[in-house]
């Protein structure tokens, strides 16, 4: 089959896009020369790549396996050209990092110091519920992935990031703020404001539900940590959240802590790749970086000098 390396990156962009015209805007090229390159593709190869059904491009099995193909085939050459740049003295290219929505209150800080120390490396962040980390995860769209529950039909290789402390959080002005030891019995009259399910949150939630046969009065599920907090804060119900997402300044958001037995839940971040995954230099050096940065605030954090990771 006679198919060039940028018909590969053209159909990787289909793939993402599902729109020829988005294709075509994003390559920086006509509409007519994308499918044009998309039918030489659809010839050679032999059979249909995708079909357009309504007003939406849905790709074929062919069409899954040769993004698949060409995704891998990227991944590759984007390594060895890391590894070249590596042997001039040079760091650069580029690093794709997919991270659950309520790690963006830390990701972010963490992308930034490792961009200034490598100004030359273009760095793509994608943020989604878990549901979407998920399917990109199984679809190898980016070189590491992180949250706070890992899929289990998924081979991958999956390492403890950082702890994810998970709190019951209240208004501010609720009768048990300020109360110590709060047994979790006390709140079976409250109402609940959860985050949707299949969330890492969630599935922590339910977990511990499950095991203290609790079955908590559901008032709301919300996909958004910020609308979560604004309920919470407008007295609707109770929550519980990761430490990581309720920021430094509880009480500016009216929002405060409560005290209860058996909390906070713990559980960890995890940094994810799929099993067999040859990671790019980049993406190496940024998984190292990580594990560092997560072992600094650990002893920080042991010997008293912070309470909690940084939000």
């Amino acid at each position: 089959m006679n198919i060039t390396f940028r018909q590969l990156q053209i159909f990787i962009r289909l793939a993402e896009l599902r729109s020829i015209s988005a294709v075509a805007r994003a390559c920086h090229v006509t509409q007519p020369t994308v499918s044009m390159q998309l039918k030489e593709m659809t010839d050679t190869i032999g059979i249909p790549l995708y079909e357009v059904i309504g007003k939406k491009l849905y790709l074929t099995k062919a069409g899954e396996e040769l993004a698949r193909t060409a995704r891998n085939l990227a991944h590759e050459w984007g390594s060895f050209e890391q590894q070249i740049a590596a042997m001039k003295g040079l760091t650069e290219g580029s690093l794709r990092v997919a991270v659950v929505s309520t790690a963006k209150y830390f990701i972010p800080r963490m992308l930034g110091d490792f961009c200034r120390e490598f100004p030359e490396i273009d760095i793509a962040l994608e943020v989604q519920n878990r549901d979407g980390v998920v399917d990109r995860l199984r679809n190898n769209l980016d070189d590491i992935y992180i949250m706070s529950t890992p899929p289990r039909d998924i081979d991958v290789v999956k390492q403890i990031f950082l702890p994810n402390p998970l709190v019951v959080v209240a208004p501010l002005q609720h009768p048990l703020a300020g109360k110590k030891r709060l047994q979790f019995a006390q709140l079976l009259n409250e109402r609940f404001i959860l985050r949707e399910r299949g969330s890492g949150t969630r599935l922590a939630c339910e977990h511990y539900f499950s095991e203290n046969k609790f079955t908590p009065l559901v008032r709301l599920e919300l996909g958004s940590n910020e609308a979560i907090k604004q309920a919470v804060a407008a007295d609707m119900g109770l929550t519980i959240l990761s430490r990581h997402a309720l920021g430094d300044h509880l009480t500016d958001q009216n929002l405060t802590v409560l005290d209860v037995q058996d909390f906070p839940i713990m559980s960890n971040w995890y940094i994810v790749h799929l099993q067999g995954k040859r990671l790019s230099p980049i993406a190496s050096n940024f998984l190292g970086y990580l594990s560092q940065h997560a072992q600094d605030k650990v002893e920080k954090s042991d010997q008293g000098k912070i309470t909690s990771p940084e939000c």
